[in-house]
């Protein structure tokens, strides 16, 4: 690993949409109202970190939907993309299409435009080495509504450099068959305002169709369907929220906390997603149609465990 010192850089030609410094996020600190916040998919992450020969916390670019386009000054590098996104990738006037879960190796001048995501919202981006980021409780993760993390809280914008601060000079190139499948059907466990909705509003939760609206980022994912009724008090003591809970608003819509959500929230809490769903979850795009299944905790559990082993295997084959 040698010191980049500043002199390995990317220029930032277009910033793409909610681009962002990630990492896994902050730990223990919702009791003085700091979310959690990192990455939004964690396989992919871990795949991308994997692929880099990275450590497994290290800075990465995340991106919604439009990538950044960048220019590279400086020596040679590697780089990867997870996710389901288009790329190109430009040496000396001639363009390449890249492919995810594959590394490339780049020199000075040469420019990666990273276009689009395909039918998915989130993707990653980053170096064989480290991103130099500045750090806020253990973690780079951006919150750009808390004004928390690298970049001054900040989203990228053009015209701002993303610098290296490490390159691993011992790196072996890397590729992964790996495309990542779709999800309709998302397991929740029962949330522990569940009693609070009448009968018609609990059957429509599991058995009806909901929409993913436009109204959805990185704090938390509105839905559109049938209306949940509130048999009880729609507005709550403020309580601790967690990642993954659906809360059911005064108007009876569905509300799903995301990884930047806020630590408390007044509205009653009918279900949560379980981890192993969240990944996948997070990215469907808008308009996308879902469905919950009830599960017990148990099983979450479970789940949970085989989840993390099949990104392990994946992983493994590196």
């Amino acid at each position: 690993m040698t010191s980049s010192k500043n002199k390995n850089y990317f220029e930032i030609l277009r910033p793409g949409i909610n681009t962002t410094y990630q990492d896994f996020g902050r730990n223990n600190l919702y009791h003085i109202g700091i979310p959690f916040s990192g990455v939004m998919d964690k396989r992919n992450y871990k795949i991308l970190n994997a692929l880099l020969q990275n450590n497994k916390n290290s800075p990465c670019i995340e991106f919604a939907y439009q990538g950044p386009y960048l220019k590279y000054y400086g020596d040679d590098i590697n780089f990867a993309i997870t996710g389901n996104v288009n790329f190109l990738i430009l040496k000396n006037g001639k363009s390449q299409q890249g492919n995810c879960y594959q590394t490339y190796k780049i020199g000075n001048g040469d420019e990666i435009d990273i276009q689009s995501t395909d039918k998915s919202v989130y993707g990653y981006f980053s170096i064989n080495g480290t991103l130099k980021a500045d750090y806020f409780w253990d973690s780079c993760s951006t919150n750009s509504q808390a004004k928390i993390g690298a970049n001054n809280g900040n989203k990228i914008s053009k015209g701002e450099k993303i610098f290296l601060e490490t390159i691993n000079s011992s790196f072996l190139s890397k590729k992964l068959n790996y495309i990542s499948s779709k999800i309709q059907n998302i397991r929740v466990i029962k949330g522990t305002n569940f009693h609070y909705f009448s009968k018609q509003g609990q059957d429509n939760f599991f058995n009806k169709h909901f929409t993913i609206s436009k109204l959805t980022d990185r704090m938390g994912m509105r839905l559109e369907g049938p209306k949940i009724e509130n048999i009880s008090d729609p507005n709550i003591k403020s309580e601790g929220l967690v990642k993954g809970v659906i809360q059911i608003t005064s108007d009876g819509d569905p509300i799903i906390m995301l990884s930047d959500h806020g630590t408390i929230g007044g509205y009653p809490k009918i279900a949560t997603v379980i981890s192993a769903d969240y990944d996948k979850l997070v990215q469907l795009i808008p308009g996308s149609k879902i469905k919950f299944q009830e599960i017990n905790l148990e099983d979450a559990e479970t789940i949970f465990k085989l989840y993390e082993l099949e990104t392990d295997n994946l992983i493994l084959q590196l």
